[in-house]
């Protein structure tokens, strides 16, 4: 893609967020476009964002299930900025109205202790750098209308977040195999999803490793403090008006949120 189609699809993406309205597959406007070039509209995408005032606060994984991958026809995850407007914490309410399509994902997310940056990061790295774990939900949603997405689309969607929401425990990762880290999520009351941690690669550290070596790729890295949502332990929930959402990860803790 040209610079200048890269810059106003960023903006189109910008105006999708600010408005809650969606607009039209973006892969289908320019068939041409490339990962790499949809990462370039993310970087635009963020550059404005920290421009209105807002912190970059740490990122996230996405595509770290085997179904979401064959579902968008890749063999690796993606990833997208965690910026400062969009952290919540545990019994927060969130104005449906305020986003486009949302789903929500159990998750566990990392806090580092130290910057962790590839390439060759394993993941006794990234235990190492690990300040501690925490129960998350990862509120999704995409600005391109009807969830109608190439694996480009949700890249140059900041890897279609929106807002996310951690629970009020932070756990030494050492002591839990976080593989086995079994997951219950519920809507309502009622159990709606299971899963565990293995579902993120195998292990959410797995998720993260990737995550420090690609990008190392980028010249970039994780750093001290950041938060990192190491992938969806099963499948996305929709969520509307009066939804209550609870999630509870075994040896870390539960987390809740509130749509209203």
């Amino acid at each position: 893609m040209q610079s200048e189609a890269i810059y106003h699809t960023a903006q189109a993406l910008e105006q999708a967020l600010q408005s809650a309205r969606p607009i039209t597959r973006l892969t289908a406007r320019h068939e041409d476009m490339s990962v790499d070039d949809a990462y370039a509209i993310q970087r635009i995408l963020i550059e404005g964002r920290l421009r209105d005032g807002v912190r970059v606060v740490g990122r996230k994984i996405g595509l770290t299930s085997r179904a979401a991958q064959q579902m968008l026809k890749v063999d690796e995850p993606d990833f997208g900025v965690l910026l400062s407007d969009m952290a919540l914490p545990s019994g927060a309410s969130i104005r449906r109205a305020s986003l486009i399509a949302p789903k929500a994902e159990g998750e566990i997310a990392f806090v580092m202790r130290r910057d962790l940056r590839g390439p060759g990061v394993t993941a006794a790295d990234v235990l190492s750098a690990t300040e501690g774990v925490m129960t998350c939900f990862e509120i999704v949603d995409s600005r391109i209308e009807n969830w109608d997405i190439r694996l480009q689309d949700t890249v140059a969607d900041n890897a279609s977040s929106a807002l996310f929401v951690l629970g009020d425990r932070l756990v030494d990762p050492r002591g839990i195999d976080l593989a086995l880290a079994g997951m219950v999520l519920e809507k309502n009351g009622e159990v709606v999803l299971t899963g565990a941690g293995a579902a993120a690669l195998g292990s959410p550290v797995n998720a993260v490793a990737w995550l420090a070596n690609t990008l190392g790729r980028y010249g970039e890295g994780l750093r001290a403090g950041d938060v990192v949502l190491s992938g969806s332990l099963a499948a996305m929930v929709p969520v509307a008006v009066g939804d209550y959402l609870r999630v509870t990860i075994g040896g870390i803790g539960s987390c809740s949120v509130r749509f209203e």
